[in-house]
């Protein structure tokens, strides 16, 4: 009997002996697309959205709306959290806001009420979907050229009113319709819904998107401890109002909102004014004394 070489016999005992090692997939990590996958659900919530509107189910259209902006202030954080930005990420994320806080309000308010003054009560509607997309647009922008330099204090304000405040504030009208009619009073609840006024929004708030006003981000927010106390019970209170009157409660909040816009542009001049004031002139060169 041939007898295996001493050689052999180590190599296949180092085999044996040694662990076995996994092969490695390549891709993308779960969690990296976790923001993806909320920004999908929110673009999916703008479309059921649509067609909640086109089968008369307009409280249910509403509702996704408030869904998919809750989902888009979350994506974003989320993404940050994770360390999962990328432009694809931004990319898509603006896309699903055009949707959902562009084109599916202005489709609602448009079969909701617009449609009943025929062809140019689809005017505002086309407007404040446009003004959406231009507001994106110049945000994406932004991303390819590089943000502007721009002092410390501006980095807590937006340009112009966010794409998931403008489309809170255009549904106005629909919340509190739907409010009144909850409440009994068909007649209010059908003076809001009256194309003039639901137009006049609609124009209103889209102008306000493109706009440059200067809009709190609350990202970087400090709040003085003077009124700390006073926004938790505050807060405590509009959710014990959103819990018992919801489309009350959403109504209240865009009136709210529309009522910040003055107090930020008013805190925005005054941080520029004190900026402004630190910095010190340039002294004046001497003049030279001919002889």
């Amino acid at each position: 009997m041939s007898q295996e070489p001493e050689e052999g016999r180590s190599l296949r005992r180092f085999r044996r002996l040694r662990p076995r090692t996994r092969p490695r997939f390549e891709g993308l990590s779960f969690n990296r697309l976790i923001p993806n996958i909320l920004t999908m659900l929110g673009l999916c919530a703008g479309l059921v959205a649509i067609r909640a509107a086109i089968e008369d189910r307009f409280a249910l259209a509403a509702a996704l709306i408030v869904v998919a902006a809750v989902i888009d202030g979350l994506d974003g954080r989320l993404a940050r959290l994770l360390k999962a930005t990328s432009r694809f990420g931004a990319e898509f994320d603006s896309l699903a806001d055009f949707l959902s806080f562009g084109v599916a309000p202005a489709m609602v308010l448009y079969l909701w009420s617009m449609q009943t003054v025929g062809p140019l009560g689809f005017v505002p509607c086309l407007l404040f979907a446009v003004c959406s997309a231009l507001r994106l647009a110049r945000f994406n922008a932004s991303l390819d050229i590089g943000p502007a330099p721009k002092p410390a204090y501006a980095y807590n304000f937006f340009t112009g009113v966010p794409a998931p405040a403008g489309a809170g504030c255009a549904l106005f009208p629909l919340f509190g319709a739907l409010a009144f009619s909850e409440w009994g009073w068909i007649g209010t609840g059908d003076a809001i819904r009256h194309p003039a006024l639901v137009g006049l929004v609609l124009v209103a708030v889209g102008v306000l998107m493109v706009s440059t006003l200067p809009t709190w981000s609350f990202k970087n927010f400090r709040i003085p401890r003077a009124a700390v106390l006073p926004l938790l019970l505050g807060a405590g209170l509009y959710v014990a109002l959103l819990v018992a009157e919801p489309w009350a409660a959403l109504a209240a909040g865009g009136l709210i909102y529309l009522g910040m816009l003055p107090f930020s542009l008013r805190s925005y001049l005054t941080l520029k004014r004190e900026a402004e004031a630190m910095i010190e002139p340039e002294p004046e060169p001497e003049a030279v004394l001919k002889p």
